[in-house]
Parts: structure tokens; C-alpha cells; sequence
């Protein structure tokens, strides 16, 4: 009888164990890189993707690259944001807007693609026409997430 406990308590204490050292043990952090430009892109889709959806999130994104610091010893990148599936005014209130985005890092140093992402994006605006700037501003967001940018502050 005196074997079972002394067997249980070993058991118990290897599990203790075990259970400590996975707690050591960390996701390491997702790569950085220095991000020195974007273009933004949108597919052929019918409706086209408006110009102005287009250059809001390449106004969001260039200012938050601009007001991030540069870190020369992390691989330098250009980034390529691809807009597909973008719809607006969608849903039985018309108030539904979604898009696909497809990103792109290539690296500065011979133009190789490095790193991908893809995320959609869906937004509520009651009014069409403010749909393209909350539409920009939830990608600009989502981007600098991704890839560690500054927000950049709202102008006055």
C-alpha cells in the first residue's frame, strides 16, 4: 500500500514538474522588419475599387512608415498591399462594407517576397460615402499591427 502512495506523489511530482517547465517555454515574437515603403494595390474586380479607398489607406500607411524609426539591423522591406473582394453597401440595411487584403514584403536586397499576410476587414457605415475612409482606416490599422508601425497622430 505504502508503494501506490509513494507511486502517486512520484507521479504527481513529475507532472508538477512538467507543467513548470512548460511554462518557461514562450512563442518566440513574430519577425520584425523595417518597413521603407508600401504601395497599395487593388485587383480588377466589377465595381472597381475607388480611387479614394485606394489613397486613403496609402495615405495611412506611408504616414505611419514615416513616423516609424528605421532599424538597420532588421531586413529592409517594401511592402505591396493587394485590395481584392472589395464590396460596399452590402447586407439588408446597405450598410455593409468588406474587403480582402493581400500583403506582400520583398525584401530591398534583390526584391524577393520575405513575409506574407492576408486578413479581410468588415466595417459598418450607414452612409456610402464615409464607407472608403472607415474602410482605410480599419486596413491601415490592421496593418500596422501586423508589422509593428507607429499610429501616426491625427492632424489638427
Amino acid at each position: 500500500m505504502s508503494w501506490v502512495r509513494s507511486g502517486a506523489i512520484s507521479a504527481l511530482v513529475g507532472c508538477l514538474v512538467l507543467t513548470a517547465c512548460s511554462t518557461w517555454s514562450a512563442d518566440p515574437p513574430p519577425p520584425t522588419y523595417d518597413i521603407r515603403s508600401a504601395s497599395i494595390v487593388a485587383d480588377k474586380v466589377i465595381p472597381p475599387v475607388s480611387p479614394a479607398l485606394i489613397d486613403a489607406v496609402s495615405d495611412r500607411v506611408n504616414a505611419a512608415i514615416a513616423i516609424t524609426p528605421h532599424n538597420t539591423t532588421l531586413p529592409a522591406v517594401a511592402l505591396t498591399v493587394r485590395l481584392t473582394e472589395v464590396s460596399k453597401g452590402r447586407g439588408f440595411n446597405k450598410d455593409r462594407n468588406t474587403a480582402k487584403v493581400n500583403i506582400d514584403a520583398a525584401s530591398l536586397d534583390g526584391g524577393a517576397v520575405i513575409a506574407m499576410a492576408s486578413f479581410d476587414i468588415a466595417t459598418t457605415a450607414p452612409d456610402l460615402s464615409t464607407a472608403d475612409e472607415l474602410m482605410a482606416e480599419d486596413i491601415a490599422a490592421r496593418i500596422r499591427a501586423i508589422f509593428s508601425l507607429n499610429t501616426p497622430r491625427l492632424s489638427e
